[in-house]
């Protein structure tokens, strides 16, 4: 199975004036942590709401620092459940990202097209298993002989090539 993992950082970022170079001051230095080893890392801003609804802007600015949510997306590749994907991608990226607060905010399982075409064809596989196995009942009775025979035609050009 394979999961897309939504992870929301809280990224401190000093000297700016405004939300909008707080926040590119702070998907720019998070790229930086992450770069080059988690570079399939999307980064986006993240959302935030007030206790009554309201949507608020990403950054918070207080005496010219700045707390900037930023949200984290990451695929997750051959994992047994969601737990096991949000444990693996919180690991990776905050490696990376010391002394930064995450939070997993997001888990989507994604359909793989092999699975499905997996599924079609497994239907389809039983019932060519069940000819083979009829045909080999058939055959094996009277082939008994014939296989002996191509065993002892194979084990000496074999025994030749050790020679």
């Amino acid at each position: 199975m394979d999961c897309r993992v939504v992870v929301e950082a809280a990224v401190p970022v000093f000297d700016v004036e405004t939300e909008d170079e707080a926040i590119r001051i702070a998907i720019s230095k998070t790229g930086e942590m992450l770069n080059p080893d988690l570079n399939y890392v999307e980064i986006n801003m993240g959302e935030r709401t007030s206790p009554s609804g309201e949507e608020l802007p990403p950054a918070f600015i207080a005496a010219d620092e700045a707390l900037v949510a930023l949200e984290l997306e990451m695929t997750v590749f051959n994992v047994e459940r969601e737990e096991h994907a949000s444990r693996i991608a919180r690991k990776e990226i905050g490696q990376l990202l010391e002394n930064i607060p995450l939070e997993v905010k997001q888990i989507d399982v994604l359909e793989d097209e092999d699975d499905e075409a997996a599924e079609t064809t497994d239907e389809s596989s039983d019932a060519d298993e069940a000819d083979e196995q009829t045909e080999t009942t058939d055959t094996s009775a009277a082939g008994t002989d014939d296989e002996e025979d191509e065993d002892e035609e194979i084990l000496p050009e074999f025994e030749d090539l050790v020679e």
